[in-house]
């Protein structure tokens, strides 16, 4: 038998490593604006086309590269910043793994530009599906230029699975954001086809985040800023009465780089525990500053997973830091304890690298018994000592520990058992509407006759307006109700512009938006037969739904829209009904084409047959 066991060729090595590193059109915008940023830029511009599908373009200011070293960075784990085993534990840039370029060079036609400030003419190479087509001297200006064009133009299959060109944008921006966020010393300009978006000029992380999400957060957001031996925290939270019901706007940084982790969010969300509306999350951008070597950011090619040395602690940190921010800024009681005395204190012998911090952090997690307001008695002298802060920390452990072993309880119903599908099950022909009520205020009672029936008031309303809301879109049948005072509603850039996606068919089920200057619209008008309390809550929660279902399988943009309104327009839970109300939702409910299941699958009614109650009493 024959060996069977051989290399395979660079190319598809190449295309196997693409699979990880570029997943869809901002994978790459990622990859090249990491690159820029590396490459020291104080000025970087984006330009895509078609979502990036058609192309992506990234031209930068920095140091530009030799004709050797142009070559050398289309060749798999090429790089200039690392060289040994042990950089990996002391990385300064973003990237470092030598992957992007090669990956990217062998799904897509890519063209690179580039020129040193020292040299007088610079290099133009091609490379397409990772065989190189041209390597010339050329004319450019300092920096480097990086043209993607045809992404996965080679791979048929994998084109196929890109999202619409709405989805695919909105992952760029979100990509984009990310970026421009963080290093705001760093002029940012963004064109999508032929359109400028943002025109990003350097100033600070405060100038930033109003620039990218909206002058309206000046308003909403409080500093957060410590320094301890461990973590350097600094950042912008939210205002608890500026939360929003869906995960929103949360941004998390270590070292300048955008992670996701789960933990540190938790922190965070503790820290507002008591303030926070309830099924809501506080918008949040924290930049955490952590030595090279207590962190491990080479876990996976995306690299927005790293691993912490000291992870318990910077948790503590993070949750104490928020607190203390919040009732600095009078949005929550404020803790019994002067944050700088502790600092003094533990800059000693207790976090010195000749001690063992782990050891010197453990923390005694007690009986399990929860204090939701630690207070923390201080001797004559006003200042915290170290047992103070150790006391506080057992104090927060402990609820921290409790919250993660609570377990999530589901109330799913066996709805296939419960819900009759037969003429019976139907409300009586001669059903009065004294015999209906509503119980708990959830529930509509109504006899039918095999026995009763209990309708989700909520769910059955949803049901109700999803339908007749992909009735009127696109068929402009709905009306207007006009407001005596239109207001103003503004929306960061990424959301302007898939908001005005939306206006034909937000109109057509009868809201009347008008763009007003860059980023806001005026509301003149909405649907007659909506009622809504506050037309600027509506929009933004009815938006928030809808975004955060762009990525949803087999609904389109009209599913999505009239699923987002009934979410948001339906009666709540709470809402006393009078009878009228009740028999009208009864008789709409029943001339929809499912009355048995909200938009989002729930079950609207469940009944109980006359048997089953004699049943239960035999």
């Amino acid at each position: 038998m024959s060996d069977i066991i051989h290399l395979l060729p660079d190319s598809v090595a190449n295309q196997i490593a693409a699979g990880e590193v570029v997943q869809r059109p901002a994978s790459v915008v990622k990859e090249l604006l990491e690159n820029a940023l590396d490459a020291g830029s104080t000025q970087i511009t984006l330009l895509i086309k078609e979502a990036g599908k058609t192309l992506i373009q990234v031209t930068d200011d920095g140091c530009g590269m030799s004709e050797t070293d142009a070559r050398m960075s289309f060749e798999r784990h090429a790089t200039s910043k690392i060289v040994k085993a042990d950089d990996l534990f002391n990385i300064h840039t973003l990237g470092f793994r030598g992957e992007a370029l090669p990956s990217i060079a062998s799904v897509s036609r890519v063209e690179l530009k580039t020129r040193r400030k020292e040299d007088e003419t610079g290099t133009l190479i091609i490379v397409e599906g990772g065989s190189l087509k041209t390597h010339e001297p050329a004319g450019c200006n300092q920096g480097t230029t990086v043209s993607v064009k045809n992404l996965f133009f080679n791979i048929p299959v994998r084109k196929n699975f890109l999202k619409n060109d709405s989805v695919e944008y909105r992952q760029i921006m979100d990509f984009f954001v990310n970026i421009a966020l963080v290093n705001p010393e760093v002029r940012f300009i963004l064109i999508n086809d032929k359109t400028e978006i943002f025109h990003l000029n350097k100033g600070s992380i405060r100038q930033r985040l109003t620039s990218l999400l909206g002058k309206r957060f000046d308003s909403m957001i409080v500093p957060v800023n410590e320094d301890t031996p461990i973590v350097k925290i600094s950042g912008f939270i939210g205002k608890p009465d500026f939360a929003k019901k869906k995960r929103g706007e949360q941004y998390m940084f270590v070292n300048k780089r955008f992670i996701r982790n789960p933990f540190f969010n938790h922190a965070i969300l503790a820290a507002y525990e008591g303030i926070l509306p309830a099924e809501s999350f506080p918008f949040y951008a924290i930049f955490l500053d952590v030595p090279p070597d207590k962190i491990d950011v080479n876990v996976h090619p995306t690299k927005t997973e790293v691993k912490f040395a000291e992870e318990r602690a910077i948790y503590l940190f993070i949750r104490t830091a928020v607190k203390k921010s919040l009732s600095q800024h009078h949005v929550a009681p404020s803790l019994d304890f002067e944050q700088e005395a502790f600092y003094k204190q533990v800059q000693g012998d207790e976090f010195s690298g000749n001690s063992d911090r782990n050891k010197q952090m453990k923390i005694d997690q007690g009986t399990g018994s929860k204090t939701s307001s630690p207070s923390i008695q201080h001797g004559g002298s006003g200042k915290i000592t170290h047992d103070d802060w150790k006391e506080l920390l057992k104090v927060l452990d402990t609820e921290a520990v409790e919250k993660d072993n609570k377990a999530p309880v589901d109330f799913t119903m066996d709805e296939s058992s419960e819900i009759l599908e037969n003429e019976e099950s139907l409300p009586a022909g001669n059903t009065k509407e004294s015999q209906i009520f509503q119980l708990h205020q959830k529930y509509i009672f109504t006899p039918i006759r095999s026995g009763f029936m209990l309708i989700h008031q909520q769910y059955a309303h949803q049901r109700i307006l999803y339908e007749e809301s992909l009735k009127q879109i696109g068929s402009n049948v709905a009306f207007s109700q006009k407001k005596l005072f239109p207001e103003v509603i503004e929306f960061s850039k990424p959301d302007f512009s898939l908001m005005k996606e939306l206006l034909p068919d937000l109109e057509s089920i009868g809201f009347d938006l008008e763009i007003f200057g860059t980023n806001s619209f005026i509301i003149n008008g909405v649907p007659a037969d909506l009622k809504i309390d506050s037309i600027q809550d509506f929009i933004e929660k009815m938006f928030e739904d809808f975004k955060n279902s762009l990525g949803a399988k087999d609904t389109d943009k009209k599913e999505r829209l009239s699923k987002a309104l009934a979410i948001n327009a339906s009666v709540k839970p709470g809402t006393t009904l009078s009878k009228e109300e009740m028999t009208t939702i009864i008789d709409k409910l029943f001339a929809c084409e499912n009355p048995y299941f909200s938009p989002a699958g729930k079950a609207v009614l469940l009944t109980i047959s006359k048997a089953e109650i004699d049943k239960k009493f035999e």
